[in-house]
């Protein structure tokens, strides 16, 4: 079946644009031109990826994006202001969002986060024990399952969340590096890109640790990477 992209955007010129060019690629384009469009496309059609503009009247990307992660896991690209900005890719995260490019992108660019996005999401992690689990008197995990509670609730964590964490477990008490990080939860185009790490590794003990900034889960290994510690 065809590859279903879903690029939503106040601007024509934008949409026209990302049209040609995604399907040239041989990619079937859905458009949206606000947030509740896209929402109900979302809804009907599930499209296997989503192009998402930022700045929109009504509904932002934001809003847009925190509506449709209630609905379905599919890997969104948010389209940004600012490449790599920690404020984006915090606010990123709390909404949902897998990565984030900066108006305007190039096409070649553009085509390979589309093409590592789609991969992620077709292909399990390469590393470790898929049935991984971890449990103590306060936090459990369970690969497998997909499931991550502390104290017996449920934890809401995102796609790329997960796959964080779920690599650092399933490698558990041995040191990941950056770069084995970027490849395994974005893909090699991301090689570069070590600010993810650090943010996604930060937000991600905001959510599992009893304090944060004595993290007793996931430890760092300065200058090399980080490692999950399943020893009490």
């Amino acid at each position: 079946m065809t590859t279903k992209i879903l690029v939503v955007d106040d601007e024509p010129a934008q949409l026209r644009l990302f049209d040609q060019l995604l399907n040239g690629q041989g990619y079937s384009v859905m458009k949206a031109s606000g947030g509740r469009e896209a929402v109900r496309i979302v809804h009907e059609s599930r499209p296997d990826l989503i192009l998402l503009d930022v700045m929109m009247p009504e509904l932002d990307g934001w809003q847009t994006c925190s509506l449709i992660r209630d609905l379905c896991e599919v890997p969104i690209i948010m389209l940004t202001g600012k490449r790599n900005s920690e404020e984006d890719i915090v606010h990123g995260l709390e909404c949902g969002a897998d990565e984030y490019l900066a108006k305007p992108v190039g096409n070649r660019e553009l085509l390979a986060r589309v093409k590592a996005a789609l991969r992620r999401a077709e292909k399990p992690s390469k590393s470790g024990k898929k049935n991984a689990r971890f449990s103590d008197d306060r936090l459990a995990i369970d690969v497998m399952e997909r499931r991550v509670t502390i104290k017996g609730e449920k934890l809401k964590l995102t796609p790329r969340e997960f796959r964080l964490l779920a690599l650092l477990l399933e490698n558990a008490d041995h040191i990941v590096s950056h770069q084995q990080v970027l490849e395994n939860v974005w893909g090699w185009e991301y090689i570069d890109d070590v600010d993810y790490v650090r943010i996604y590794i930060s937000h991600l003990r905001q959510k599992i640790e009893p304090n944060p900034s004595d993290p007793m889960y996931i430890l760092t290994e300065p200058g090399v990477g980080y490692y999950f510690c399943s020893k009490s």
